[in-house]
């Protein structure tokens, strides 16, 4: 696993465990963690959730140097989960988990949003896409077949979700206030009905999870870019 030089990262995390946790590895998460799992009424969403933040309190780790276990998180400002200890400058976070996948996204340059969502199978996304959807990302779905829709609706929603958290403010942002339906060359833009927050520019792009999911990394920085990578099989494993 990359060191504490090792730049921008996202990791993919396979929660479909064949084996599960040792309970040392489940006992790394505070109680606030085991309060949150216990919300889910379902064994499976719960082993998941459990799952993904084993693996985040993992990657962190290995990248500070640290026990997983002595991590403690806390939030900012807006609500983004930051480490209330073991604190290293330029060392940001985070982390989104859907279905049997999860994204942990690292950045030694600059703030970072990931989000990943299975896709499930929605009868017409086009009413939700004009209930919150910027106005061009809403004329780009209602020109996409519908065959192919369902699928590009996920990857606009995950782009704009990763804007979010990369941001850090959580509902205060309207997603309707911005667009990212426009592909360059190399990858998705970001577009302000108003100024950019930011002041400075973005990065996005796409993360490929095949026709299962769709997912996405943004930075508040333009000229990023980031290594991929994915956890092993057995991670919840190994030492």
């Amino acid at each position: 696993m990359p060191g504490a030089n090792a730049g921008n990262a996202v990791w993919r995390v396979d929660l479909s465990l064949s084996t599960a946790l040792p309970p040392g590895r489940t006992a790394w998460l505070s109680n606030e963690e085991r309060a949150r799992a216990d919300r889910f009424l379902r064994a499976e969403d719960r082993s998941r959730f459990i799952e993904s933040h084993v693996a985040l309190r993992l990657i962190l780790a290995r990248y500070g140097g640290w026990q997983p276990q002595d991590l403690i998180f806390g939030q900012d400002a807006g609500g983004k989960p930051v480490l209330a200890t073991h604190q290293r400058a330029g060392l940001h976070f985070n982390l989104s988990h859907s279905g049997s996948l999860a994204l942990v996204g690292i950045s030694c340059a600059a703030p970072i949003g990931v989000d990943v969502e299975a896709i499930r199978p929605i009868d017409d996304p086009l009413p939700i896409a004009r209930a919150h959807f910027h106005r061009n990302e809403v004329e780009v779905l209602t020109q996409t077949p519908k065959a192919l829709r369902n699928h590009a609706f996920f990857r606009l929603w995950t782009r704009k979700e990763a804007v979010v958290k990369a941001l850090g403010t959580g509902l205060m942002l309207a997603l309707d206030g911005f667009d990212v339906s426009t592909s360059a060359p190399s990858a998705p833009t970001v577009a302000w009905e108003g100024a950019d927050p930011t002041g400075c520019g973005w990065s996005l792009s796409d993360f490929d999870l095949g026709p299962e999911a769709a997912g996405a990394v943004a930075f508040p920085l333009p000229g990023q870019s980031c290594h991929r990578y994915r956890l092993p099989e057995d991670w919840g494993l190994q030492g």
